[in-house]
């Protein structure tokens, strides 16, 4: 992840050169992070861009036959980032800002693109700025200033186990503002360093571009008021090219687990545990990570078809993120969130007011309560039936072509402004 050379992995040709270039920037921290812009980056059309990515790691699940010119490029390494996030502290300052602002311009400059899309790519509100480049942001429309919401979910800071969850609950609202400029200030500080004006707080830098693009419906995550440049394109899901695994057979419910790359491997056991005393099957996916000692009625891979799994599944066990939530929402079925970090809080806050999820904290969780709330939702037809009504609404957006319609806008301005600075 601490790489800094700058090198593609693929050779343009000569008539590669004659096209749009279209650069997509990752964070890479989480798999989810480079697997959604890899998967807009499949929905493009090759022989009509010329497409790059620069990511600190480029999986094979994902990237195998994406035609895509790799940049490597300098991220955080995940642990390093995941314990700030415990401890609640900021990920980025300003010296490690300006260190990313340097990555990503070397590989702006190689690349010379028409577009910049980003995701959670925050050095490139100064990168592409200074570059002149229009740059997009893809982000959760939940993150979004114009959301609309009666209030902020409370994750699992350290605060939480000093002053119990009802009394962080009552407090954690007034000094949002605060500890949301806290974590902007560093980003807004690396601009001005560069002689850019400031963002704004954490909402406004994490949504921040020339164009901003939400992976959700309205009907999901509402917002009021929106920008024109903020547009949604629906949920951007992806699935790895990998069989689903032979399964046992019979009429006992099939449940999905998948923590992803991001969360809590330490509730896995307690996961698990609930599972084996349930009449259930269980489907496992560890996306390459450690996991415990398996109960009988678990079979466990690495990667699984997500899509495929879900639209079997009675029940999906995520770690609250919308990159698997959305995936089995989109299959009709429902979600039962183990949500540590606030995206994941904010992911299971939007899932359960559809009426199709349900929300553990990740913190203090053990067997009983899993066990509780699979019965709960097992045994209330209710779910199925909204997660369906999610389905229908995802249905009615095609973030594909969305995608392609955006780029080919973006591009078509581009081509119009550099024709009237050639005439003038």
């Amino acid at each position: 992840m601490s790489s800094t050379a700058v090198a593609p992995i693929a050779i343009t040709t000569r008539d590669d050169m004659r096209k749009p270039r279209i650069l997509f920037v990752a964070e890479s921290v989480t798999l989810a992070q480079v697997v959604r812009l890899a998967k807009l980056a499949h929905d493009l059309k090759a022989e009509r861009y010329e497409l790059h990515f620069a990511a600190s790691s480029f999986p094979e699940l994902a990237f195998s036959e994406l035609p895509v010119q790799r940049w490597p490029l300098f991220t955080l390494e995940p642990d390093r980032v995941f314990s700030a996030l415990d401890r609640g502290k900021r990920i980025y300052e300003k010296r490690l800002l300006k260190r990313y602002v340097a990555a990503d311009l070397e590989v702006i400059d190689s690349v010379k693109p028409s577009l910049i899309v980003g995701d959670f790519r925050l050095s490139l509100a100064t990168s592409a700025a200074l570059r002149g480049i229009p740059h997009a942001t893809l982000i959760n429309a939940y993150w979004s200033p114009y959301a609309v919401r009666e209030r902020f979910p409370v994750p699992d800071h350290p605060i939480v186990k000093l002053l119990g969850l009802e009394m962080a609950s009552r407090y954690f609202p007034q000094a949002m503002p605060k500890v949301f400029a806290h974590f902007a200030k560093p980003i807004n500080d690396t601009r001005r360093s560069f002689g850019l004006t400031a963002i704004g707080s954490l909402q406004d830098v994490l949504v921040y571009g020339d164009y901003t693009l939400y992976a959700d419906t309205p009907t999901i995550t509402p917002t009021a008021q929106l920008p024109e440049h903020h547009r949604y394109l629906g949920p951007v899901v992806w699935s790895p090219a990998v069989a689903l695994p032979e399964l046992p057979t019979g009429d006992r419910p099939l449940i999905y687990v998948t923590l992803g790359s991001s969360g809590k491997v330490e509730v896995l056991p307690s996961v698990l545990s609930a599972l084996a005393r349930l009449p259930v099957r269980v489907l496992l996916a560890t996306a390459g990570r450690a996991a415990p000692q398996l109960p009988d009625n678990v079979t466990a891979r690495d990667f699984v078809p997500g899509d495929q799994a879900a639209r079997r599944a009675h029940l999906t066990i995520t770690n609250g993120g919308s990159a698997t939530g959305y995936q089995a929402l989109a299959e009709g079925c429902p979600v039962l969130g183990v949500a540590s970090n606030l995206d994941q809080y904010l992911t299971m806050d939007a899932i359960e007011r559809s009426g199709a999820g349900r929300l553990l904290r990740a913190g203090g969780l053990n067997a009983e309560q899993v066990t509780h709330a699979v019965e709960h939702m097992l045994g209330d037809s209710g779910y199925k039936q909204r997660a369906a009504a999610v389905a229908a609404d995802f249905a009615r957006w095609d973030s594909a072509a969305r995608f392609r319609a955006f780029v080919a806008e973006v591009v078509a301005g581009q081509a119009g402004v550099a024709a009237s600075q050639a005439s003038s």
